[in-house]
């Protein structure tokens, strides 16, 4: 087996087991932190009020990032990244408000380094006519995460109306070790250094201090020319409906009394049904990555935002409006609420989520391979920023507003891609025109 494929497969194995840890978590936050405070009055921690903090400081972060990469290199970053998801498992084993968010304060710090770390790492592991395939695989791996952690959250949360806790201390337990084996999966990664098409700038020109001072440099001047900013326009769409996903929507079904006898249990399930779609989508483009490349990424990324824009509409009948704060018994359109209906949205959340996510990762790794640190940085800054205001209005928008906003910055976001799209495809036939 080609080398660099083998660690594209351990960079899969390695995010899958840290991620099956905190998107799980994420999934369950919210339920976890209600049932601590009706258990500690003293507590006062909030699971949209923490998701916001981690995001904030995701994307300040994400401008020191490729300074810190520059330094370390892409393996030691995500490693160190790594560790900050695990701590954050811990302290829900010691419920205290300051150290909850404190946690998130950390783990946000250590997102920035881990996701610019990976995607740096993805580039130099992959080709112009791999690269496709490699995010595909990467994703798929990735997103496996979603069953795991889920399905076993499903089982210990049958028949609970509230979340006790000898459930929740073996829960985060079991989540904490399966943290620690994705670390150990990183720690594995071999050093890959960049080929002649792969040579990034920042390497060859500049080292020490002045290599990081370049990287930043590098980074912003990347964010402020016409494709890039066009480009954040989706990035902050994956943003918004990330954390919608994977925070809001479950919680939304969670207390939403008339859907289940028991709602709660249906949280787990609403996980597994996201991670199939996001696997299903990965495994897909993975395979038929060689005619993405060919026929371009647009018709992908149109798909994923028509999936996105029905699993709006659907949820919009299905939920009340009240649904993403506390427990209600509310009705929207439909009397009584379909689990059914919640279900396959979740399964479309995931696809659509595969279907931009894929396509901006090969994206980036193909088109930006000078700089992908930069590139990567910047596509996850934006996105994180994205997550963090939608973590802020949650505690406070109603589930239709936040329907609202998706649907205008999904439609803005996906139009804003396919004409980079365009302007690329036009530029590699301008391209072959004069090579030949």
């Amino acid at each position: 087996m080609d080398i660099k494929f083998l660690m594209i497969l351990i960079l899969g194995f390695g995010f899958q087991f840290v991620f099956t840890a905190f998107q799980t978590m994420c999934n369950i936050e919210k339920t976890i932190l209600d049932s601590i405070s009706k258990e500690d009055e003293n507590f006062k921690g909030e699971g949209y009020t923490s998701l916001a903090i981690i995001y904030l400081f995701f994307s300040l972060s994400n401008w020191l990032a490729p300074s810190f990469i520059s330094f370390t290199g892409p393996r030691v970053a995500m490693v160190v990244g790594a560790l900050t998801y695990t701590a954050f498992m811990i302290t829900f084993m010691f419920p205290s408000t300051v150290l909850l968010y404190v946690g998130s304060a950390v783990l946000g710090l250590g997102a920035s380094i881990t996701w610019t770390g990976q995607g740096t790492y993805l580039a130099r592991c992959s080709e112009t006519t791999t690269i496709s395939r490699n995010s595909g695989v990467f994703w798929a791996l990735l997103q496996c995460s979603m069953f795991i952690g889920n399905l076993f959250v499903y089982y210990q949360f049958q028949d609970k109306t509230v979340i006790d806790k000898e459930t929740r201390n073996l829960v985060i337990g079991v989540l904490t070790v399966i943290a620690i084996l994705g670390i150990v999966f990183l720690a594995a990664l071999r050093f890959m250094a960049d080929n002649a098409e792969h040579d990034n700038e920042l390497e060859q020109k500049h080292t020490g201090c002045g290599q990081a001072m370049y990287a930043l440099k590098s980074a912003g001047q990347l964010f402020c020319t016409k494709k890039m900013l066009l480009l954040s326009l989706a990035f902050f769409y994956t943003g918004l409906e990330l954390s919608f996903f994977s925070g809001v929507f479950g919680s939304a079904i969670g207390f939403t009394t008339k859907i289940a006898q028991t709602p709660k249990e249906i949280v787990g399930l609403v996980g597994i049904c996201i991670g199939a779609g996001e696997v299903f989508g990965g495994g897909l483009f993975g395979i038929l990555g060689n005619k993405t490349t060919r026929y371009g990424r647009d018709p992908i990324v149109i798909a994923g935002y028509v999936m996105h824009m029905a699993a709006f509409f659907m949820t919009f009948i299905n939920l009340p409006n009240s649904a993403p704060f506390k427990d209600t018994n509310d009705i929207s359109y439909l009397d009584p609420p379909s689990a059914s209906i919640a279900l396959v949205c979740a399964f479309l959340l995931g696809l659509g989520d595969a279907c931009f996510n894929t396509q901006i990762y090969s994206m980036l790794g193909g088109e930006y391979v000078n700089n992908a640190v930069g590139a990567f940085a910047l596509f996850k800054f934006t996105q994180s920023v994205a997550a963090a205001i939608s973590f802020f209005y949650s505690s406070h928008f109603g589930l239709y507003v936040q329907l609202g906003i998706l649907v205008v910055t999904g439609t803005i976001g996906t139009i804003a891609f396919v004409f980079v799209e365009w302007g690329f495809k036009r530029q590699h036939r301008e391209q072959e025109a004069l090579d030949k």
